[in-house]
């Protein structure tokens, strides 16, 4: 029973995206953060890092399925566990992120590990993922977070919340918000093709994620 919660990550939700392009609901809320570590020279990103807070309402529902004995908290191998359930789960959907150079997607390592606590009564979740070639801030880099699924919503409250430490001067940020009426007005024949092709499996989610933009002059 531990996995059926946490495995929100399995598309559990059913159709995402009626036909007439209307979005479903999400059962799970959590603030999320995002750090960018450059490397040394500041010309590469070396890793994202995640940091998700749920709501006390997510948390609890949480709580139940991992509560393995029962005393109404979570405990250290408790949330070893569910660490280990959402790194194998998570998996199929990349982590929630998207990074791409230019338009075109750029594959990243799998976290090492995901870090869970439980404080509180709130649970918060943490990793770290790398990018599997050199990811050089040239032209326009986009780093998407969210969920294709639709069942959690991962918000940022604030745009402080999507960090880049030590930016380089030729390089802006920009957080992108897009507006889901308008996305959806742009986008109704794409989202009704992809609820008819495959209504549980669609990626059209990352038309209404919140994503950081960084456009940078090419050092070279």
């Amino acid at each position: 029973m531990m996995k059926s919660r946490i495995a929100f990550l399995v598309a559990m939700a059913g159709p995402l995206i009626l036909p007439h392009a209307a979005v479903a609901h999400p059962h799970m809320i959590a603030d999320a953060e995002l750090r960018v570590q450059l490397t040394p020279d500041g010309q590469s990103i070396a890793a994202l890092h995640h940091t998700w807070r749920f709501d006390d309402v997510s948390s609890s529902m949480f709580l139940v399925d991992l509560d393995a004995n029962g005393d109404l908290t979570l405990d250290e191998t408790e949330l070893i566990e569910a660490g280990k359930i959402m790194l194998d789960s998570m998996a199929m959907y990349n982590y929630f992120q998207l990074v791409t150079i230019d338009g075109k997607d750029t594959p990243m390592n799998p976290p090492k590990a995901i870090g869970v606590t439980y404080e509180n009564n709130l649970l918060s979740v943490d990793f770290e993922a790398s990018p599997k070639e050199p990811l050089r801030l040239a032209g326009k880099v986009d780093i998407g977070v969210y969920d294709p699924t639709f069942y959690v919503a991962l918000d940022f409250l604030d745009d402080e919340q999507l960090q880049v430490e030590n930016l380089p001067p030729a390089c802006r940020k920009t957080v992108i918000r897009p507006d889901p009426d308008e996305a959806i007005a742009q986008n109704q024949q794409s989202l009704t093709d992809a609820f008819m092709n495959d209504p549980a499996g669609n990626d059209m989610g990352k038309i209404f994620a919140t994503r950081l933009e960084l456009n940078c002059q090419t050092n070279g």
